[in-house]
């Protein structure tokens, strides 16, 4: 039986494929084990670097924790977000009967109390006087975040929401700042 030219291309194209995954393999553990030691990479000139602070997934959880135990004292139904230095959510709880939209305001409120190293409610009073503020993507500017600061820097942002009021859900979301200081 004689094989058309394009079933002979995939079938070969299969073959070379597979032999060199195979030689990548071989050259992967060549060195017996060890792991092979790295080209010659050029450094950074000592002083074109920073260490940045961040919060432990332990201490994120904490906080967050925290936060919704203030909220649930208050019998109130909320979702609550610690994000990173750079806005990115650690961790997020979301408390029973919290509804479906608070675990993107709770990230949103959290981002932006990093960013600006303020609570919420502190930035929304601003968009009178620079109402495009809240055009910058990933922003809410609701009472509800506040800021985790390490030496006087931003290192996260505790956003809370789901409760009546930013003041209720900026005051869960401080309730997280302060397990932190303790």
């Amino acid at each position: 039986m004689k094989k058309d030219r394009r079933t002979r291309l995939i079938t070969g194209g299969a073959v070379v494929a597979l032999g060199l995954a195979g030689v990548g393999a071989y050259s992967a553990s060549a060195g017996g084990g060890r792991a092979a030691a790295p080209a010659a990479a050029a450094g950074a000139k000592s002083g074109n670097t920073a260490s940045v602070s961040r919060l432990t997934v332990a201490a994120a959880t904490e906080a967050a924790g925290a936060a919704l135990e203030a909220a649930e004292k208050e019998n109130q139904r909320v979702t609550v977000a610690v994000v990173d230095r750079d806005g990115r959510a650690v961790v997020t709880l979301r408390g029973d009967g919290a509804g479906p939209q608070s675990y993107e305001s709770a990230i949103r409120k959290a981002y932006t109390a990093v960013s600006w190293n303020a609570p919420t409610s502190v930035l929304a009073g601003r968009l009178a006087q620079t109402p495009n503020l809240k055009d910058i993507p990933g922003t809410l500017f609701l009472g509800g975040g506040a800021p985790v600061t390490a030496d006087g820097a931003p290192v996260a942002g505790i956003g809370v929401a789901g409760a009546p009021s930013g003041d209720l859900d900026e005051e869960f979301a401080r309730a997280g700042v302060a397990a932190l200081a303790q």
